[in-house]
């Protein structure tokens, strides 16, 4: 009886076991990990609703199957390469990197989350995947981007070329004055440059076509104006007045009126020196404020500031330096420290004050309204010139990547 009886037993555990239904398999092994073949499924679902979104000619279904496997191939393996390095994505830095994705597709976090409550994807498997996207780009950048070198004179030419003159560089707006003598050339630029109304000694002197509107040229980009006006102005301020030029038609003087385009910042800044000390285990702070109130005392009896940052400052980039700090923004410094140069009288000596860093004083040295443009643009070319090798190396990265992995392909069928 107790046979009989293990025997239903066993024979009712065998028939349910087999109306399980399999819920996922192994599709692909690489290396130690693998790819699913609910994630392969998946990401082809999602790329053929694209392709259908998009209205474009769908490919062959092997040809894009395959593409889907080695892209879940590649991602594996890099996921791979950030678990052995350590790569973690906090849950504070996913939430902000999704509130971000809410944003720029204008909808609260709570609109956005809603949408996937009547989609097929689940809210909880986008969390997922934006995750490993940010893993796979942290590992892109930490393996990549230390191999890429950008040389100054690679900036340069690429600041020369017409890419960079049509998509970095602001339209300018000039004006100039042709005369026939280059030595009433010489006398109107030094008119123009001690004060005189530019405009005024167009409509006077010049003999070209537009001496009426005082020379104005208008907006122009450089590539849209003559080669010589376009080399003399290209880094010049609003302003500028050029030196009599050469040309077909006689002498020529160009003056830099105004020029707009989305690089085109000024912003306000200051040159400022400081000394600072830190307190120690050994120096609290009570000793180390009377310690650099002895030396800015040493200061105002008229010993070198810069002598004394370099034998007490303890600010390793500026002591060198005799203090100096360059030529600082706002946002840019510590808010205590920012406040004291902001409102310190040019040329005087701040009182002690305490930083994150430690006590200073400082010292204004100058003040000055700079444009950033230029500095813009060329951070701008850096950024272009970055992004394209990047994509190079990472391409040959994923290439060696891919070719050394062990892959192995699951029979489904």
């Amino acid at each position: 009886m107790k046979n009989i009886t293990a025997f239903l037993i066993a024979a009712n555990l065998s028939m349910e076991l087999a109306a399980i239904e399999i819920i996922d398999r192994v599709a692909i092994i690489v290396d130690e990990g693998v790819v699913l073949e609910s994630q392969v499924d998946s990401m082809l679902k999602t790329i053929k609703s694209r392709i259908n979104q998009q209205g474009i000619e769908m490919p062959p279904d092997d040809l894009l199957l395959e593409q889907v496997k080695e892209r879940l191939i590649v991602e594996e393996l890099q996921l791979q390469m950030g678990k052995r390095a350590g790569v973690r994505i906090s849950d504070g830095e996913l939430n902000v990197a999704i509130e971000n994705i809410a944003s720029s597709n204008n909808l609260s976090l709570d609109e956005f989350v809603s949408n996937f409550e009547s989609g097929e994807q689940t809210y909880e498997n986008f969390r997922n995947q934006i995750r490993k996207e940010m893993i796979v780009q942290r590992v892109q950048r930490g393996k990549v981007a230390s191999s890429i070198d950008i040389t100054e004179q690679e900036v340069f030419a690429f600041l020369s070329s017409e890419e960079a003159i049509e998509k970095l560089y602001p339209e300018y707006e000039v004006a100039q004055i042709l005369v026939a003598e280059e030595k009433l050339a010489t006398a109107l630029t030094k008119d123009a440059k001690d004060g005189k109304d530019f405009a005024e000694l167009a409509r006077q002197y010049s003999i070209a076509n537009n001496a009426n509107n005082g020379g104005n040229l208008g907006f122009r980009k450089l590539n849209a104006m003559p080669s010589i006006f376009a080399e003399t102005i290209k880094n010049k301020s609003v302003g500028f007045i050029s030196d009599p030029l050469k040309t077909g038609a006689g002498y020529q003087i160009i003056k830099l009126q105004n020029k707009r385009g989305r690089f085109v910042q000024y912003e306000d800044q200051w040159n400022v020196r400081h000394i600072l000390l830190s307190t120690t285990k050994v120096r609290d702070e009570v000793f180390t404020r009377k310690e650099i109130e002895e030396v800015r005392n040493r200061v105002l009896e008229g010993e070198s500031f810069e002598l004394l940052a370099r034998e007490f400052s303890e600010d390793p980039g500026s002591a060198n330096k005799g203090g100096d700090l360059d030529w600082l923004s706002k946002g840019t410094t510590d808010p205590n420290f920012e406040k004291m140069f902001l409102e310190l009288e040019m040329g005087s000596l701040s009182p002690i004050f305490e930083s994150q860093f430690g006590f200073h004083f400082l010292e204004v040295l100058g003040k000055r309204y700079y444009e950033k443009t230029y500095d813009l643009i060329e951070d701008q070319a850096y950024n272009i010139l970055f992004s394209r090798k990047f994509d190079e190396e990472l391409e040959n990265s994923i290439r060696n990547m891919r070719a050394e992995a062990f892959v192995e392909f699951k029979d489904l069928d």
